[in-house]
């Protein structure tokens, strides 16, 4: 009985699962005319003039509202934005196997990206605009968030293609996911800002992979590619469960930690305001947490007699966040009997006077740094929101990469709270000196071989060529010479700088440059 009612349960389930497959068949598969709908992507998913045209004038007018921070001219650059075509070219491809048109998806989706990343370079660089702006920020910085708006974008717009229905509509709303963060990498380019461009680069990537593999799980639920075998459908579905899981791992580590910030800010806002009270107003908070210990700095309004200590603000913020911290708070003093009225004067007028402050102090900044670099003040990069300026120094007569470093060391001394970046000329570096039969670095070779890293890092270069050390597999008994090398090599790397060997040395070493790629 128990064989017999086995058999039944079996006979259940694949009549269950017979019954199902031939609904998604006739109900989901049978109203889609696939053939007709392939046809329709595979017109539009190449390359033409057409499209690179207008791929580029949607990045143009997208790096135009990100600089004028204006959300809406942004989102009037995707109704233009071809972008669509040749993602959802690329995701069919993969649900049908179809080689030849994945790589005519991909030699046009290359195309037109490095076409916008180009031309929002040129426009960033002609631009009199090169600050940094919120809708410039909001999109150097990918997370979860990000990945579901393109998952949802790329849903809507593979039923929309795949039913006609819509294609306008949900193309723009693929554009908004892939266009702006390509013109934030022409930006990044545009601008020197490495972690800016590197961030909007990681959400591209990031949106047009989960665009294309959201798609590709899409055609195969609406049929296309029924006839690949067990194998290759096993294949599919390993590569974007793989995928979306190594994707949604660091990208909810990125979200986890923006909202650790947010909860960082909303508690030290709440403890501000508890401290001094109904009568006083935080007009401004600002929270670096790039900087160590993090670096907090408010502006308070607030009646005289409830002015409050700045150290015990200080240790009552670290208890409440749990981290050291450095608090820089400006307490603006009412006088008694001063009503809302005054203290909404005091507040306008205290933004007036700190932003023609900041301005003054961008300005002094950049002077300082135009002097000692000796170029232009226009020259001179200002990052506000990371704090950083950056200039590339001017040939001076006399000096040397050492010169360099020292000028950058007294520049930084000189702003507080800010990191200056000098990027010296090509010149050749510090000779490292060894006394006779020592292989150990003093000080000034020490700090000789600190300054090539240094000026390694300054140029981009992940590699310096160290004469005399051995290559491959250290030695057992390495000479003097060798040793020598080995122990500059050892400090090298301790500066994040990859040692190289080349022809050897003798009591002097001079490190070389050209031996390495420039880092990208």
């Amino acid at each position: 009985m128990a064989e017999v009612g086995g058999h039944i349960s079996n006979l259940t389930d694949r009549l269950a699962r017979l019954t199902l497959y031939r609904w998604w068949r006739r109900s989901i598969v049978g109203r889609v005319d696939h053939e007709a709908v392939v046809a329709r992507i595979v017109e539009d998913s190449g390359w033409s003039a057409r499209f690179a045209f207008m791929t580029m004038m949607s990045a143009g007018i997208a790096v135009l509202g990100l600089l004028l921070s204006s959300p809406a001219v942004v989102i009037g650059a995707m109704l233009i934005s071809p972008l669509m075509s040749p993602i959802l070219g690329f995701g069919f491809s993969l649900a049908l196997f179809d080689f030849a048109e994945l790589r005519r998806s991909l030699k046009a989706l290359a195309i037109g990206a490095v076409a916008a990343i180009a031309f929002t370079a040129l426009i960033v660089l002609v631009s009199p605009l090169q600050a940094p702006t919120a809708e410039i920020v909001a999109r150097t910085r990918p997370n979860l968030f990000d990945l579901a708006v393109a998952l949802f974008a790329a849903l809507a717009g593979t039923f929309a293609i795949i039913r006609g229905r819509g294609e306008t509509i949900v193309g723009v709303a693929i554009a908004t996911a892939l266009m702006p963060p390509l013109a934030v990498v022409g930006y990044g380019i545009a601008t020197r800002n490495i972690p800016v461009g590197a961030g909007a680069f990681a959400l591209f990537v990031t949106n047009f992979i989960t665009i294309a593999l959201s798609a590709t799980a899409m055609a195969r639920f609406y049929g296309f590619g029924h006839r690949l075998s067990r194998r290759q459908t096993w294949a599919q579905t390993s590569v974007l469960i793989l995928v979306f899981v190594a994707m949604a791992v660091p990208l909810g580590i990125s979200l986890n930690r923006i909202g650790r910030e947010a909860l960082a800010v909303s508690q030290t806002r709440t403890l501000l305001n508890d401290r001094f009270g109904d009568t006083a107003r935080v007009t401004q908070l600002d929270l670096d947490f790039s900087a160590d210990p993090l670096l907090v700095r408010a502006v308070v309004i607030t009646p005289r007699g409830a002015m409050q200590k700045t150290p015990v603000l200080q240790a009552a913020l670290q208890k409440k966040l749990g981290r050291p911290l450095r608090l820089n708070l400006d307490q603006i003093l009412l006088d008694a009997g001063a009503g809302a009225l005054e203290a909404q004067r005091e507040e306008l007028r205290q933004a007036g006077d700190m932003a023609g402050q900041e301005a003054q102090r961008m300005t002094a900044l950049s002077k300082m740094i135009a002097l000692v670099t000796g170029v232009s003040a226009d020259d001179v990069t200002i990052d506000r929101d990371h704090r950083r300026a950056t200039a590339a120094a001017a040939p001076l007569p006399g000096a040397t990469v050492m010169t360099y470093r020292t000028l950058e060391a007294r520049a930084a001394a000189e702003t507080e709270g800010w990191s200056v970046i000098i990027v010296p000329p090509q010149a050749p570096l510090p000779e490292i000196a060894f006394a006779d039969n020592v292989d150990t670095l003093d000080a000034a070779a020490q700090n000789a071989v600190s300054t090539s890293a240094w000026a390694a890092h300054r140029w981009n270069m992940p590699m310096l060529g160290v004469p005399g050390l051995p290559p491959g597999i250290p030695l057992e008994r390495p000479n003097l010479s060798q040793r020598r090398a080995m122990a500059i090599a050892a400090l090298l790397k301790a500066k994040g700088v990859s040692a190289v060997p080349t022809a050897p040395a003798g009591q002097r070493f001079a490190l070389m440059t050209n031996v390495g790629v420039p880092a990208q």
